[in-house]
């Protein structure tokens, strides 16, 4: 058990550091809190049978430090939204365009078409 737990935390504190470095560093909170879990457990365990891992600490240290990154991050970094005038533009072309193409359709139906069809409601 005591492995499992050591391993799993180890791995969660890996995927914190990785996500934290990347732009969806909101996301490395998820595998942080479950390192840290996995971490207070596993350093139970190894507690429990009087033999603490360096491991352990070190997976400690690796939640740590992605923590420090996320929050780094979330403090300093500024989202800010750039010309959307151009992106309104461009959707409202492609909605014209797509209205003139849907005008330009020529659909015929037949009487015989529309008989099972009920218009009331």
């Amino acid at each position: 058990m005591k492995k499992l737990f050591t391993i799993l935390a180890l791995i969660a504190s890996i995927f914190a550091i990785i996500f934290s470095v990347l732009p969806i560093s909101n996301l490395a909170v998820i595998p942080a809190i479950t390192a840290i879990v996995f971490g207070i457990i596993a350093f139970y365990l190894s507690k429990k049978t009087g033999s603490v891992k360096k491991i352990i600490q070190f997976t400690f240290l690796l939640t740590i430090m992605a923590l420090a990154i996320i929050t780094y991050k979330s403090i300093f970094t500024k989202t800010e939204v750039v010309n959307t005038e151009a992106i309104e533009a461009t959707e409202n072309k492609l909605e014209e365009q797509s209205i003139e193409e849907l005008e330009n359709l020529d659909i015929e139906i037949d009487d015989s078409e529309l008989e099972g069809i009920s218009f009331d409601e």
